[in-house]
């Protein structure tokens, strides 16, 4: 089984993206995980919102900054000028149409000008041929019912540098940290 800690966080100054039933908890996890400001872009026009009590547990609700675009192609402008800026650490990209090749070679290079990374939540079967990594993320059912957070299956579909891998992972509150869940002890 390959090492989860050689695989995430990702790598820094590059895009990645995420998709799947659990690619929310994905995103506030690596938030979490990654500290400082991060920046979380979405379409105006989705009803839904992320609520900041549900993700207290990942991530401080003043380290998050919530910006609505007009338009997917505003979405993506938005998410190149901030992860250029340098102020932020991560800039996560709620996907709703393609990216193309070209603005996504865009958003990698602009992370790696700002030193910052970017994560596109998309749905399942789209993607650019830019990202460096795509995760796929879903929930596992947990037979404990004290425990404080849903097991998830983290699998990596896309590595543009490294093998494909997958592992059953659990969010730690108190920590900030994942943990890995062995097989044995999910039985």
């Amino acid at each position: 089984m390959t090492d989860f800690d050689s695989h995430f966080p990702p790598k820094n100054a590059r895009t990645h993206e995420v998709c799947g039933p659990s690619a929310l908890s994905f995103a506030l996890a690596l938030a979490g995980q990654l500290g400082g400001t991060a920046v979380w872009l979405r379409e105006a026009w989705q009803g839904d919102q992320i609520n900041p009590v549900g993700f207290a547990p990942y991530v401080d609700p003043q380290q998050l900054l919530l910006a609505l675009a007009p338009s997917h192609l505003d979405l993506l402008a938005s998410a190149e000028e901030a992860l250029r800026s340098g102020s932020v650490t991560l800039v996560v990209m709620e996907i709703t149409k393609p990216v193309g090749l070209t603005e996504g070679r865009r958003l990698q290079l602009a992370s790696q000008h700002g030193n910052a990374m970017g994560l596109c939540i998309l749905p399942q079967g789209m993607g650019s041929n830019a990202a460096q990594t795509r995760w796929r993320c879903s929930p596992v059912f947990d037979p404990d019912p004290n425990a404080d957070s849903t097991l998830q299956n983290w699998e990596i579909i896309k590595n543009k540098s490294g093998t494909h891998a997958a592992w059953t992972v659990k969010w730690n509150a108190q920590t900030h940290r994942i943990n890995v869940v062995s097989k044995t002890a999910q039985r």
